[in-house]
């Protein structure tokens, strides 16, 4: 039977997200990679999700392999269909983070173990799940909740409006022109049955919000657009001003690295509203968690 993947978070249903994240609070996880080992490939470098993400393997007694990019010359040196089905012979599962996420399809088609999305152009949903275990553990049932995403409509946006929709919250997400999510990610959201509305004023999306979050304003390989998208996204950044516009202790997250002074102040991501490196530990206890619930747990 074919292995399950975790390409984007709605390739879980709504109780296999709930029970992803319960398993994540596990303090006890059962060994169930004892002996095994988890291929983890990097073509874009990282520091929280390698850590993370070995680290999870670790305390599941498994073994990982972490790899470059570089290092395997991912459909150069072989396709990546055939660097995927040798990796299968040594490990018991897959994570890849690609700058092309047809790439994990292809990864994905072609083995039987499971493989994880470590991130992609189109999607983060181990940030996502992350994001969802913080926001659980500060406001309790995310059911009816509102969160706000203010900046850009990037992947890791794309998987917090999946993963929220999924939850049963109301998400929002202001965005400039030109860089909102793509429509086909806003309509698989609102078919998860929740309600996303996608504005061009923070504020409006901010307002009675239960959590605001935000990202960089270039990523990675977008060095060269840095002075165009600091104008555009200039009326984007979170300061005090803007979280005061959010319900009462409304939790402010991001994902991290941090640009103060730009996406976000220092007296918000610094201040006793922020949840960042609660966040940033759950990256880890969620893709323990989903490792856990990937082999039977």
């Amino acid at each position: 039977m074919k292995a399950r993947a975790l390409l984007d978070v709605d390739d879980l249903a709504a109780e296999e997200l709930v029970r992803v994240l319960d398993l994540s609070e596990l303090s006890d996880p059962p060994a169930v990679l004892r002996g095994q080992g988890v291929a983890l490939l990097f073509e874009k470098p990282s520091a929280r999700t390698r850590n993370s993400t070995e680290m999870a393997v670790v305390q599941l007694g498994g073994h990982p392999v972490s790899l470059r990019g570089d290092e395997v010359g991912l459909d150069e040196r072989e396709t990546a269909e055939d660097l995927a089905r040798t990796l299968a012979q040594y490990h018991a599962a897959l994570g890849a983070r690609v700058f092309d996420h047809t790439v994990l399809e292809r990864i994905a088609a072609a083995v039987d173990v499971p493989v994880v999305n470590l991130l992609s152009d189109r999607a983060h949903p181990l940030q996502a799940l992350a994001d969802l275990l913080t926001l659980r553990q500060r406001l309790g049932s995310l059911e009816g909740r509102v969160v706000a995403w203010v900046g850009d409509g990037n992947n890791v946006c794309q998987s917090l409006m999946l993963a929220g929709c999924l939850a049963g919250a109301e998400v929002r997400v202001a965005c400039p022109d030109g860089y909102q999510p793509a429509p086909p990610a806003v309509e698989r959201a609102a078919a998860l049955g929740g309600r996303v509305t996608v504005t061009e004023d923070p504020a409006e999306a901010v307002r009675g919000a239960d959590a605001v979050c935000t990202d960089v304003w270039t990523s990675m390989g977008q060095e060269d657009e840095r002075a165009t998208r600091r104008q555009r996204f200039e009326p984007y950044r979170v300061d005090g001003s803007l979280l005061a516009r959010a319900a009462p202790g409304a939790v402010f997250l991001h994902c991290l690295p941090a640009h103060r002074g730009e996406e976000v102040t220092g007296e918000v991501i610094d201040g006793p509203q922020s949840a960042v490196w609660q966040q940033a530990a759950n990256r880890m206890h969620t893709a323990r968690g989903l490792l856990l619930w990937l082999f039977g747990g």
